[in-house]
């Protein structure tokens, strides 16, 4: 999913920033937005998976290995792929219904969905609602999911009595909690900011450390 996502964004910054010509066709455009929210989506549902993964791990290890059985973990993952596919799919048909003038320039490395979506010529209410909807509930649903589980987990590490015990259990989600941080932090920042203000060079520093970064 990761390797997806970085190469839906930064190969094609790389030919820009080589051959310092930064055209893109509308289809590679379309394309470039569909697989974007395809994959940050499916990194957000895999994050979310991950921190239930470490409920389980560390709040109750004696039936981890039950509870987390190999049918449960393609499930999950099923579940991740299909949500992903059908909200990138529903964003891409609302990008379809709109019309760009001739002259078009997006003030960003890549087609971001809200850029893209704001440099239409005609009405994008209809993308925005949609765009706001799909975030608070696809962005937030699962944000406070890693919320709850990450609160369990810093009740069941308080309550272990070594030092050693609480620092193993920490370092088991310590790279999950980082990549959390930067990655859900910085890309549902976007979403959720661009309701209130059209920062283009805030919104293109939050996207990199996103899309690279991470």
């Amino acid at each position: 999913a990761d390797i997806g996502f970085t190469s839906t964004t930064v190969p094609k910054m790389l030919v820009n920033i080589q051959t310092q010509n930064k055209v893109i066709t509308y289809e590679g455009c379309i394309t470039q937005v569909y697989f974007f929210v395809l994959l940050v989506m499916l990194d957000i549902f895999l994050l979310t998976v991950m921190s239930y993964d470490r409920y389980v791990a560390i709040c109750h290890p004696l039936h981890y290995m039950v509870i987390m059985n190999p049918q449960l973990c393609v499930l999950l993952v099923l579940a991740c792929w299909i949500l992903s596919v059908l909200n990138a799919l529903l964003h891409s048909l609302m990008v379809l219904r709109l019309s760009f003038c001739s002259d078009l320039e997006i003030p960003h490395f890549f087609c971001e969905l809200n850029q893209t979506v704001h440099r239409a010529c005609s009405d994008t209410f209809p993308n925005d609602v949609v765009t706001y909807v799909a975030t608070v509930l696809m962005g937030g649903g699962p944000f406070a999911g890693i919320l709850h589980s990450y609160f369990k987990i810093v009740s069941s590490i308080r309550e272990i009595s070594s030092a050693q015990g609480r620092y193993k259990a920490f370092s088991t989600c310590a790279s999950h909690l980082s990549v959390v941080s930067l990655f859900y932090g910085t890309s549902l920042g976007v979403y959720l900011s661009s309701a209130v203000t059209q920062n283009s060079y805030a919104t293109e520093t939050a996207s990199v450390m996103y899309t690279v970064v991470t």
